[in-house]
């Protein structure tokens, strides 16, 4: 994402307007909330405006052709601002300001307004992720309930690993999001995504709870991971998460991680992964020759990225996805 960036979601078009109150009501709508506090009635916004729900996490692209001043609500869910083309000034009440450019992005807290003076060309990819979703997750994650609030680092350093992680998440969103009927439609691809936005958030950026997340667990033993193996194969269509399989043999996503490291040297999802190519590879093997294709098998079992998919399916079989497919009518 570079400035004057192509646009995001092109297929998910909200609003394409000029009137201030029409950008209001879409803004409002989709985010929160807003005012243009120093425009006229009569003045244009020039808005285009794209977004989209990613299970209960909402991404959109928004861009102004004008300068403009933006006043939010205070927040209900946590907020990040991801400039792609031009600069903002962004400051959240009793924060300091935030000089957002395609190297830096805000990330804002819930019950906080937040005031953006955008510069004309203005554009950005802001994601909305709700309160009480984030806040168990990390809960699961830690096992435990938090005691103190949620609270991030206002500046997101889209340069540093954790910052590029969401871009790349964020782009992989945007591409599918242009397929009519594709992996945007099914369950585990939606369930996927969105943990990987959140996860991204919670390990990307400082936060209140960050030394409690990123600290040792101990050996949880072997008789919950095998447990937890037993579910993944038992069910491995089932939306797992890792959050899920934790509670299900009673263990936090610290300890449960901790448990497949060193009992399978692997993660909890990179074994749910590898279950999940065995059963493409099946279906490929036992297809009637041209009733099924590669890119609708796979997509049935959660593969977002095909061409990660074909890579990892290759390095699993020796072969590739097509091939295998070739094979059957052999």
């Amino acid at each position: 994402m570079q400035a004057n960036s192509a646009e995001m979601f092109r297929s998910r078009r909200i609003v394409s307007c000029r009137g201030i109150d029409q950008a209001r009501e879409a803004l409002t709508e989709v985010f929160l909330p807003v005012d243009f506090p120093t425009a006229r009635a009569s003045k244009s916004v020039a808005l285009d405006l794209n977004a989209l729900t990613v299970g209960r996490v909402t991404v959109g692209y928004m861009q102004f052709e004008d300068a403009v001043r933006i006043e939010t609500a205070e927040a209900m869910n946590f907020h990040v601002d991801i400039p792609t083309a031009g600069r903002a000034t962004m400051r959240a009440a009793f924060g300091s300001p935030i000089y957002g450019t395609q190297r830096t992005a805000g990330v804002f807290m819930p019950g906080r307004p937040v005031d953006l003076d955008c510069d004309a060309g203005f554009a950005q990819v802001s994601v909305m992720i709700p309160r009480e979703h984030l806040q168990l997750e990390l809960e699961s994650m830690l096992d435990q309930r938090l005691t103190r609030p949620l609270e991030f680092t206002g500046e997101l350093d889209l340069m540093a690993p954790g910052g590029r992680a969401m871009l790349q998440t964020l782009r992989l969103i945007d591409a599918v999001s242009e397929q009519p009927g594709g992996p945007l439609s099914h369950p585990l691809t939606l369930q996927r995504l969105e943990q990987l936005l959140m996860n991204n958030l919670l390990f990307a950026q400082p936060h209140s709870h960050s030394a409690q997340l990123t600290g040792s667990a101990p050996d949880p033993g072997a008789r919950p991971v095998s447990r937890a193996v037993e579910l993944l194969r038992s069910s491995p269509a089932h939306p797992w998460t890792v959050s899920e399989l934790a509670s299900a043999v009673s263990l936090s996503v610290r300890s449960m991680h901790e448990g497949f490291r060193r009992s399978l040297d692997t993660t909890p999802m990179a074994y749910l992964r590898r279950l999940r190519l065995e059963k493409v590879r099946e279906e490929l093997m036992a297809a009637p020759p041209g009733t099924v294709s590669v890119t609708e098998v796979a997509t049935r079992w959660g593969f977002v990225h095909l061409g990660r998919f074909a890579a990892a399916y290759a390095a699993a079989f020796s072969e590739r996805p097509s091939d295998t497919l070739r094979s059957t009518g052999q």
